[in-house]
């Protein structure tokens, strides 16, 4: 199985950065997203992002440019029909990314590989809404998309070796590290990591510390590169969330429960970055 041409579903940080190292490692790439307005916008930030790697002398102008010109945006998902390899990348709702597989398979020809950049949905209930299950796979991108190496690669059930292998070349063209797992709860990133983030929430609601002081004891006695209360805000604290609510579901174990101040501050909108206040505030 051979790729030459990428679609990626979603334009939004994952997508545009999924888009951009494709492009980067010589694919033509189709970004696709419901309004031009997204696509315009996504457009402009990888421009600007492939733009810091030149200023940096990590890329030449030239391959900056043919970057850009390997993409090439719609608002139409009928536009995937020569699509090699299709990427999704939208929010993480079931229903929404279920829906988008079921069209997909219509759309693509018979040996599209489908692939999904979920961070907690399950491989094996999107492959179930395909005809092709055995050539449906995650591709867990980590964020930000163009500076982290790893792509989690998550097996289905029914996926195929031959997917697996072409995924593995996929990615590693990229500049990417893949590594396997199987689908279950969390799969291995988020299953660990999430839960971290939530005890680092209980020892904030409890009253044990302050988020600098949290965040501050992990990073400097831990080595962690980022705090867990300043990557939760990084993350989306509605995706933090939505991923505990996976886990608690999928184990059915008391211990996965959401912290009720994480539920509040979702509740009231307090997301992170993304709303510009979270467990720190942002300009």
């Amino acid at each position: 199985m051979t790729i030459g041409e990428i679609a990626v579903i979603g334009s939004g940080q994952m997508g545009s950065g999924i888009a951009q190292v494709a492009s980067l490692a010589g694919y033509s790439v189709l970004l696709i997203d419901i309004k031009e307005e997204y696509l315009t916008k996504a457009m402009s930030n990888i421009e600007f992002s492939l733009g810091k790697f030149v200023s940096k002398e990590k890329l030449t102008q030239k391959e900056s440019d043919d970057a850009i010109s390997n993409i090439k945006t719609s608002t139409s998902m009928e536009d995937c029909s020569n699509a090699d390899l299709v990427i999704e990348a939208v929010p993480e709702i079931p229903e929404l990314k279920k829906n988008i597989f079921s069209e997909l398979d219509k759309i693509c020809k018979e040996n599209t590989i489908l692939a999904s950049n979920t961070s907690s949905i399950s491989i094996n209930e999107l492959a179930n809404a395909t005809e092709r299950p055995e050539l449906v796979i995650g591709m867990h991108f980590m964020n930000p998309v163009p500076l982290m190496k790893l792509v989690e690669i998550i097996r289905g059930k029914d996926t195929t070796d031959s997917v697996c292998d072409t995924i593995t070349n996929a990615t590693e063209s990229m500049g990417k590290t893949p590594l396997f797992c199987n689908d279950s709860p969390g799969f291995v990133s988020n299953r660990i990591l999430c839960p971290m983030i939530n005890e680092a929430i209980l020892t904030l609601q409890e009253g044990v510390a302050e988020p600098k002081a949290i965040d501050g004891i992990m990073k400097l006695g831990m080595n962690h590169p980022i705090g867990p209360l300043a990557l939760a805000d990084l993350i989306g604290l509605d995706t933090v969330l939505h991923i505990m609510n996976v886990l608690h579901s999928g184990f059915e174990e008391q211990k996965y429960a959401p912290a009720a101040l994480l539920e509040k501050m979702v509740s009231e909108g307090k997301l992170g970055r993304k709303t510009g206040i979270g467990f720190y505030e942002y300009d």
